[in-house]
């Protein structure tokens, strides 16, 4: 039974992932008709992730208090490196003489300029990281987001959407689900006390809803796949540009936090590689060529992987989790 548990505790990640792709095949398997699982798919996306998503981030930002939640040196170096290689491949877009290399292009775009995971912090804790450092990183990187994307997806991909449109259109999409689990937080943190350290017993428990949440990101992301009318060569294209953007990311994430120490390494890495796909899928189809939303899809597998392979890591050599 112990090695069982170990097992399980080891490899969670891929598991969820595995359950993820059989939640779908099987589902797509039922008799049912096609209303039920329009239906069905709306439900899980529009209601159940999101409330996942909530309880995550509540779960989090109840460990953190307010006077943690500081500004640091990393954070400021890990912005300048994600917004410049956005701007960057932004511009070479709308070189790019044909369309192939123009959708590439514009993948590697939405993998670079997506904000951090809502889930980073679970993991980040779990590796040994600033739970805090995240969090703030997630804040003030969905600001960024917020004002720097509007001013150059419009360049790439010519539309009527204006600057204030979309700026107001992305902070909606960002916002809700950021803003009011810290409410939520710090009303229960600081006006009942009682239920705050009752909550911050279960310190694994945001960990055992975002395996939940991940197994039903692989299901809808399998979705998005086989229902997509995207070329295999796009399909293989997108799906190594997101692998080389997400591996980048995490690479020039620990080398910029390995400047201020092991704690900063760990929190720098999962701010710039673990992204929110969910924001990636929206994001191309609402701003630019819908065949590259297909890239979330994609990255959501290879941080995934990353991640549980940073676990296992984690594991063996012992280090302390911080979540």
């Amino acid at each position: 039974m112990s090695k069982i548990k170990a097992f399980l505790r080891n490899w969670i990640l891929p598991l969820a992932m595995l359950v993820g792709v059989a939640e779908y095949f099987v589902f797509v398997a039922l008799p049912l008709d096609a209303e039920t699982h329009h239906v069905t798919y709306s439900v899980v996306t529009h209601y159940i992730q999101p409330i996942l998503i909530f309880l995550m981030l509540f779960l989090s930002f109840m460990k953190v208090s307010p006077k943690e939640m500081r500004p640091h040196r990393w954070q400021a170096w890990v912005l300048l490196a994600q917004a410049s290689l956005f701007v960057g491949f932004s511009l070479l877009a709308m070189i790019m003489p044909n369309e192939g290399m123009k959708v590439l292009c514009e993948g590697a775009m939405l993998s670079l300029i997506c904000p951090t995971a809502t889930a980073s912090a679970v993991i980040t804790g779990k590796l040994g990281g600033s739970v805090s450092g995240v969090v703030t990183y997630l804040m003030i990187c969905n600001i960024m987001v917020s004002l720097i994307a509007p001013l150059f997806l419009p360049l790439v991909e010519p539309s009527d959407i204006s600057f204030l449109e979309a700026f107001l259109s992305i902070l909606g999409k960002v916002s809700p689900l950021l803003i009011f689990p810290l409410a939520t937080a710090w009303f229960v943190r600081f006006c009942i006390p009682s239920l705050h350290r009752w909550l911050i017993r279960f310190r694994n428990l945001s960990f055992y809803l975002w395996t939940i949440s991940l197994s039903i990101a692989i299901a809808v992301t399998v979705r998005s796949i086989v229902h997509s009318s995207v070329s295999v060569w796009y399909l293989v294209g997108l799906a190594i540009i997101s692998g080389v953007c997400c591996l980048l990311q995490f690479r020039i994430g620990k080398a910029i936090g390995s400047r201020y120490g092991f704690t900063e390494r760990v929190s720098a890495g999962q701010a710039f590689g673990q992204k929110n796909t969910v924001f990636i899928i929206w994001l191309g189809q609402v701003f630019l060529n819908p065949v590259t939303s297909v890239v979330g899809g994609f990255y959501s597998v290879w941080h995934n992987i990353i991640n549980s392979w940073q676990l296992y890591q984690a594991r063996k050599k012992g280090i302390k989790d911080n979540s």
